[in-house]
């Protein structure tokens, strides 16, 4: 028997020893069997969403098959078979954005470094840059030879290495590394890039004194991701456009083969490079190549979204076939995760390793590809390793001899490696190149976003005319399911039967509080609670209000009427106070809280195009089967209240299922694509640790404006507090300007509304109280 609590701090202390292990289920709503306790069911959540999610992860590389239409009758037959699976890689690696024309290669001096850096019998080395699209060049190192070249060849040194150290005018490769200038001397035209490398010097905003310890490489993923870019797809973009600059060399004199090598990050630079473009005949990759299946635990900036749906590194391979592809097995630079904080920098990087693979694993990724591929590896394929399962040390004379033999079959073996040039005079100082094109990609970045909005105008607003609010529920159908496949992801329904445990864990004089816990995939549950009014009648059916908590939340938070208890300052207990005024309520637990465990889902969901909000969809799904067959619920009133991150489920939840009647949206509305990706405002996520927030390509697709369009015609609400800290009001009435608009042009503009309140981020449940009553016809009490 439950008994009674006299007041809410009784009742905080009942509720927490009944969640305490070991203790007896209490009794169950009728129609279900009993819930067993638990020391921490949220815990348990996002442990078997963990389990999913790695079984999805070894599930794909089955399932990619089914994404190729390979034809291995001919070359050409080939080349064309597999040509959507090539562009739907470049539009994956945000590799999209239109060259500039080729108008040549730019010499670099300046007032203390000339252009020329140094010069040997064979060749001379030259600065240059070179334009990729509007407002980008790359940078790097020209080794030009003096005689007629050989081949062309852009070599890519790893991120941490600079074009300097490759040509061998600096030290930090070891000589017999140094292919760059071993393929110079060669007599090979070789254009080294330099890649955005992993310090974090430039990872801030020196106006607004904000600084991140987020590697350059993460600071140009976060924004460019926002805005369906890829930091791969700008380095690749760079390789591309020196292929350009080869073609048109080649267009002038005589015409030599292509080739792109490269190490550790330039080798996935390389592998990308040489499986987007055919006029590259031979790829060199080395230090990088092996299995993706646990790409959630590399560098964030290599996070695909959808990759692994498609595509692993075999199947990469398979693109550059039948051209070559000389694979290296070969130590990576060694990365335990970003660089430490420092004093006056954030610490808001994400987690992320590279260690050298087990020779038997890049064994197994290669030999896939042979099989991918079948008759048509011949000559193409190539792994070269050493006698034990050590790797080689990178450049090797082996894999050397192998790419200069595909690259040019009849111009007899390399040559000999020789001295290092010599400097003619100071190198011109890589900080401030580095400096140079983290700013230009943040700039070409920053200009996406300006233009996004448009981007949506186009696509979404002069698409979608409003007629009538039946009208607009049919024309809303394409873009839903746009924004849940393409953005957000969506999972398989619910395949586990529902299988509804609870077990009664409070009551006050005016509800009784059931624990609920529902099934959705193996290992995968929904859990919240239900707050069940007492004077609901024998066939009465009453609406429902869905209250959700925010990050790192319980559903406990929602009832909190502790005024002592932080939980209280955010939520004003509003559960417990909306149940009080007669609503049935129920309150979710979604998973997001944990901080890097539950961060690590989004990681390990993107590379299969699925995000945290994918399983919470699922998870909401499967709450409403439950509700609807309820007998106290009226299924056409279930409506969705959610503070913080839970205003984000509010905007994308009731945006893509239906069955939620209403939604208000508490302290997270806002100008929500800048709030993400601009590094001009102080509230950005690009300075916060939730590395786990930003949603592949939204920005050109849909703002919070355009997710509140998908609620329409059903009533929209936003709480805003004047000095909640995720946004302005200026920016909040902005976007929320073109909900109301939207509203009116439906002839419905009773159905949305916002309250500004003088308060913080927080619950103030005046007007928002009075919207649920009116829009879930429930009369006041």
């Amino acid at each position: 028997m439950i008994r009674p609590l006299l007041n809410h701090a009784w009742w905080l202390l009942a509720l927490a020893l009944c969640l305490r292990a070991g203790a007896q289920p209490a009794v169950p709503l009728a129609g279900t069997s009993p819930l067993e306790t638990r020391d921490d069911r949220s815990r348990d959540m996002v442990a078997g969403i963990d389990r999913y999610a790695l079984r999805a992860l070894d599930r794909s590389v089955e399932a990619r098959a089914a994404f190729w239409q390979r034809d291995t009758s001919t070359s050409t037959a080939y080349d064309r078979s597999v040509q959507p699976n090539r562009e739907r890689l470049r539009r994956m690696i945000g590799a999209v954005d239109a060259r500039v024309p080729m108008t040549g290669m730019q010499l670099v001096a300046d007032t203390t470094t000339a252009a020329v850096l140094a010069e040997t019998a064979r060749y001379t080395v030259l600065a240059v840059r070179w334009p990729v699209f509007a407002g980008v060049q790359a940078e790097g190192l020209l080794l030009q030879p003096k005689s007629t070249p050989r081949a062309r060849v852009v070599a890519l040194p790893d991120a941490d290495q600079t074009p300097e150290m490759l040509a061998g005018l600096t030290s930090g490769i070891a000589a017999a590394s140094q292919f760059a200038r071993r393929l110079a001397e060669s007599g090979c035209q070789v254009l080294i890039p330099t890649l955005i490398d992993r310090r974090d010097e430039n990872s801030g905003n020196a106006r607004l004194n904000r600084f991140t310890n987020q590697p350059h490489r993460e600071w140009i993923y976060r924004q460019a991701y926002e805005l369906g870019r890829q930091l791969i797809g700008y380095e690749v973009q760079q390789v591309l456009a020196a292929v350009d600059w080869f073609e048109n060399e080649n267009g002038r004199g005589p015409r030599v083969a292509i080739g792109v090598a490269g190490y550790a990050e330039g080798g996935l630079i390389a592998l990308h490079a040489g499986a987007l473009d055919p006029r590259i005949r031979a790829t060199w990759v080395s230090g990088y190549f092996d299995s993706r299946q646990n790409l959630w635990a590399e560098p964030i900036d290599r996070n695909v979204f959808g990759l692994l749906r498609e595509f692993g590194d075999a199947e990469i391979a398979s693109l550059i076939v039948p051209r070559a592809l000389i694979v290296e097995f070969s130590t990576p630079p060694i990365l335990d995760g970003p660089p430490a904080a420092r004093p006056g920098r954030s610490v808001s990087a994400a987690p992320g390793r590279i260690a050298t693979p087990a020779l038997a694993s890049v064994q197994r990724e290669f030999a896939r590809a042979q099989t991918l591929v079948g008759t048509m590896r011949d000559g193409a394929l190539q792994l070269v390793h050493g006698t034990d399962a050590t790797p080689l040390a990178p450049g090797s004379a082996e894999s050397l001899a192998a790419f200069w033999s595909a690259l040019a079959p009849d111009a007899g073996p390399p040559r000999a490696a020789s001295a290092p040039p010599v400097p003619a005079e100071t190198l011109r100082p890589a900080a401030v190149r580095q400096t140079r094109l983290v700013r230009a990609l943040e700039g070409h970045t920053q200009a996406l976003l300006n233009r996004a909005e448009a981007k949506r105008e186009e696509t979404f607003w002069q698409k979608l005319k409003p007629g009538t609010p039946a009208d607009w529920t049919d024309a809303t159908r394409e873009p839903k399911q746009q924004l849940w496949d393409d953005v957000i992801g969506r999972l398989p329904a619910a395949d586990r039967p529902i299988n509804p445990r609870t077990r009664a864990f409070a009551e006050t004089a005016a509800w009784t509080g059931y624990e609920v816990v529902l099934d959705v995939w193996e290992d995968v549950f929904a859990w919240g609670y239900l707050l069940l009014p007492k004077d609901v009648r024998p066939g009465e059916r009453r609406p429902v209000v869905v209250c959700q908590h925010g990050l790192e939340g319980l559903p406990v938070d929602t009832i909190n009427a502790n005024p002592q208890e932080r939980a209280y300052g955010y939520y004003k207990a509003f559960a417990a106070r909306l149940a009080e005024r007669g609503f049935i309520v129920f309150a979710p637990h979604n998973p997001y809280r944990g901080r890097d465990d539950f961060r690590v889902l989004q990681r390990k969901l993107n590379p299969i195009g699925a995000s945290l909000f994918s399983v919470i969809l699922a998870q909401n799904d499967r709450i409403l089967d439950w509700l609807v067959t309820q007998p106290f619920v009226d299924p056409a009133r279930i409506g969705y209240y959610g503070l913080s991150y839970g205003g984000k489920a509010a905007m994308r939840l009731p945006a893509l299922l239906d069955r939620f009647a209403l939604s208000i949206c508490s302290g997270d509305f806002n100008e929500w694509i800048r709030k993400n990706a601009s590094v001009d405002l102080r509230y950005s996520y690009m300075f916060a640790p939730e590395y786990e927030i930003f949603e592949f390509n939204l920005g050109p697709t849909f703002n919070y404006a355009e997710m509140a369009a998908l609620i329409a015609p059903r009533p929209f609400m936003v709480e805003r507090g004047h000095n909640d800290g995720v946004g302005v009001d200026e920016w909040v009435s902005y976007e929320y300007a073109k909900v109301r608009r939207l509203y009116t042009q439906l002839g419905i503009p009773d159905k949305t509304t916002i309250e500004y309140f003088n308060g913080p981020h927080t619950i103030n449940g005046v007007g928002t109280f009075d919207f649920l009553h009116t829009h879930l016809n429930w009369p006041k009490r």
